[in-house]
């Protein structure tokens, strides 16, 4: 056995250096057409409350033609706030499937809020009309942050942004984020922010329903990140059923996005419309949910692009990591 062996670290600087939107869109693109051919497989995901108040989770996976083999554990730390730390933590490790010997670490955080940023943006572009040019945004965290970004690069038409907060406040430096790029103000209605975007993206925490269902309006299409453990929700009773529904993964979506609350609805995977093994006929009045919960490919996919970057480029650290 090769007592030379060496593991790659690459810390939050080194991934977010490499984290290009383009490269991190083609990747995410990948994995939903990994998925939807099924040469990706997602294992079952873990998702367990803490006694501290946190929740722990794993997502993890394969491409078998690929060798590629990893995971995520990450999870989310409300008591971090106080720590001044971010409350999502995540770490991803690749795996040689020949011999389960690790071969990279990476910080999960950037990759995370890439990899779903890109999602929606994948989403917006694949469900979304054309010509939206309004858009409200729960929420005005990192999250929120990168679906935005996303939404103005993939929606040329989009001009107005509005978001709510938690408190009810303007976000300064939520709204200089965006400056120069759109007209961004704080909703003081959020129903009334609701019925007049064409575009709706919800990035909380899930704790509850976030606007009522008669708010949305034909027409509009919707983004949801929140909802990834079971019990949490951002969507009103009753949406779904009046919306063409879309997923990442139709069981995962079902046990901890907004399908759990309405299992028994039709969806599709939105992998299927890349690979063109469904079509939607869009109706300028149809309402479009975008469901995401995550995959482990999507992390997978990023991952190895970084490390991939990293070999040819010499950066990270590297550890001895004998047999």
């Amino acid at each position: 056995m090769p007592a030379d062996a060496q593991l790659l670290l690459l810390d939050k600087h080194a991934v977010e250096a490499a984290l290009q939107p383009d490269d991190v869109l083609a990747a995410v693109r990948e994995a939903f057409v990994l998925h939807s051919h099924r040469e990706g497989r997602v294992f079952p995901v873990i998702r367990e409350k803490l006694a501290t108040g946190g929740v722990f989770g794993i997502k993890a996976g394969d491409v078998g033609k690929q060798n590629l083999l990893g995971f995520k554990a990450a999870g989310f730390w409300p008591g971090n706030r106080t720590l001044g730390g971010d409350t999502h933590q995540a770490t991803i490790m690749l795996v040689d499937p020949a011999t389960g010997r690790p071969v990279c670490i990476l910080d999960g955080n950037a990759i995370t809020t890439a990899r779903t940023g890109a999602a929606g943006g994948v989403g917006l572009a694949e469900l979304a009309r054309p010509d939206s040019a309004r858009l409200c945004v729960f929420g005005t965290g990192v999250q929120a942050r990168i679906q935005v970004a996303y939404a103005l690069r993939m929606l040329p038409a989009l001009k107005l942004v509005r978001y709510v907060s938690s408190q009810g406040v303007r976000h300064p430096e939520f709204e200089a984020a965006f400056s120069g790029q759109c007209e961004i103000a704080l909703a003081t209605d959020r129903n009334a922010a609701v019925a007049d975007s064409d575009v709706i993206i919800t990035a909380t925490p899930g704790g509850g329903p976030l606007f009522d269902a008669q708010a949305v309006q034909p027409g509009t299409h919707l983004n949801c990140v929140g909802a990834d453990t079971d019990g949490k929700r951002e969507l009103p009773q009753g949406l779904l059923a009046r919306a063409k529904v879309f997923v990442d993964d139709r069981e995962q979506a079902r046990r901890i996005g907004e399908c759990q609350w309405a299992p028994e609805l039709p969806c599709t995977e939105i992998g299927d419309l890349l690979t063109a093994r469904a079509a939607i006929d869009r109706q300028p009045t149809d309402i479009t949910v975008f469901d995401m919960t995550g995959l482990a490919l999507q992390d997978l996919t990023v991952a190895r692009f970084l490390h991939e970057r990293a070999i040819a480029d010499g950066a990270g650290t590297r550890l001895a990591w004998p047999w």
